[in-house]
């Protein structure tokens, strides 16, 4: 599966994607940093990849509709959150990755579960 990561994920993040066999791309490696939430989302929409983030802002499905896109993942983390709590979230969604398509919806993901968001047809 073609990712992008957000900026917030980090190096250990990108390492345990590439290590399950995605093919991943980075907003920092890319300089998309200070890009809007549209343009980020336009760039994954052209290249065709799934956007992983923290950014709470993608968990709106009226703002940016997961049937436009390859997927939206989106990791939610406990208040106090740990290093380890970021690495749980992405094994979780890894494991998912493995049984279940994205393309055209919504994940919320947290540790040892995922809520899909997938619109009614």
């Amino acid at each position: 599966m073609k990712i992008k990561l957000d900026e917030n994920i980090g190096n250990r993040g990108k390492l345990l994607f590439a290590e399950a066999g995605h093919e991943v791309a980075t907003i920092v490696e890319e300089n998309l940093q200070a890009a809007s939430d549209l343009t980020l989302i336009g760039v994954c929409q052209q290249e065709q990849r799934c956007l992983v983030t923290l950014d709470l802002d993608f968990s709106n499905p009226l703002r940016f509709d997961p049937s436009q896109y390859a997927g939206i993942a989106v990791l939610r983390l406990p208040n106090r959150t740990s290093h380890q709590d970021l690495l749980n979230a992405i094994a979780t969604l890894i494991a998912a990755f493995q049984r279940e398509e994205i393309y055209g919806k919504l994940w919320i993901v947290r540790q040892g579960r995922i809520r899909v968001y997938q619109p009614n047809d």
